[in-house]
């Protein structure tokens, strides 16, 4: 068991958090709106504290799982970051999805410090948070990944080291752009179906078992045909991931074609009103 610190208690922080405290770690939270910390130490018990410093005080690791960019370095490197309170020998292991750019920053600024640091951005939503299933790509030395992985190991259902820091976030940037393809392929053959009057969930039961089959088709296809997507990975923070991929897209000469015209269809779900909507919400826009 280990103390340890956990910065950030959204959708996906909160429940990974709960998994490590049912683990039997000591964890100290820490969220930007201090009710969302209290209510999760009303439920779960543990500790909160009021900066991210204060959280890393005395902690052997400190994971984080915030916003963006900015964020991260809020958390990390602010006036009142994790940096300044963790000392030599500890470890940092960051689920936000982020820039590699950021990441290598971050990880330079720790390792200053004697600090370890692992990218270790998550895929599998918010029931995969909720169900302590998540694959996690990492980024770091394999002696940061090999403390990191027993910690990570509360919930994950697949959990590797793809390379040096900063491997984990394109790993992750892989990911975003399947599934930015895969929804809108999953988006326009639902709709097709319902236009000429087939029963898509007959439909999918059929064709997930074939070559077509996919998570998201599985685990989407009925409230997308039922229209509800107040639940999920919002648009916002895809489109956020998005832009990501194609900046870097751009830097290393990689061409983005489809994820490019996908990103678009999502700024369109936006302006109609669904930045907070699942991201199978692509379908709104073909109705």
């Amino acid at each position: 068991m280990a103390k340890l610190a956990f910065l950030g208690l959204g959708v996906m922080g909160g429940p990974m958090a709960r998994h490590l405290a049912a683990k039997g770690h000591d964890v100290t939270v820490y969220n930007r709106t201090p009710a969302r910390a209290a209510a999760w130490v009303a439920a779960h018990g543990q500790r909160s504290a009021a900066t991210p410093a204060e959280a890393a005080r005395g902690a052997e690791v400190v994971l984080a799982c915030v916003g963006n960019d900015d964020d991260l370095r809020q958390v990390c490197t602010g006036p009142d970051g994790a940096f300044s309170a963790m000392s030599a020998g500890t470890l940092f292991i960051d689920h936000t999805t982020v820039s590699a750019q950021v990441t290598h920053q971050v990880a330079a600024i720790a390792s200053a410090k004697g600090i370890g640091y692992v990218d270790a951005p998550v895929s599998g939503g918010q029931a995969g948070a909720e169900n302590g299933a998540l694959s996690i790509m990492c980024g770091g030395s394999e002696t940061d990944y090999a403390r990191a992985e027993p910690v990570m190991a509360a919930y994950a259902r697949i959990c590797r080291r793809i390379g040096d820091s900063g491997a984990g976030q394109l790993a992750k940037m892989m990911n975003q752009i399947c599934i930015a393809g895969l929804m809108q392929g999953l988006s326009e053959a639902l709709a097709f179906g319902q236009k000429a009057g087939l029963d898509g969930e007959a439909v999918v039961e059929v064709i997930s078992q074939g070559a077509a089959g996919s998570w998201q088709m599985v685990n989407r296809h009925k409230t997308m045909l039922k229209d509800e997507f107040d639940f999920g990975f919002a648009v916002d923070w895809m489109r956020k991931d998005l832009a990501i991929c194609l900046k870097t897209a751009e830097e290393i000469g990689a061409s983005l074609p489809v994820t490019a015209l996908v990103d678009q269809f999502y700024k369109d779900v936006q302006l109609m009103g669904g930045g907070r909507n699942d991201t199978s919400s692509l379908i709104r826009r073909l109705r």
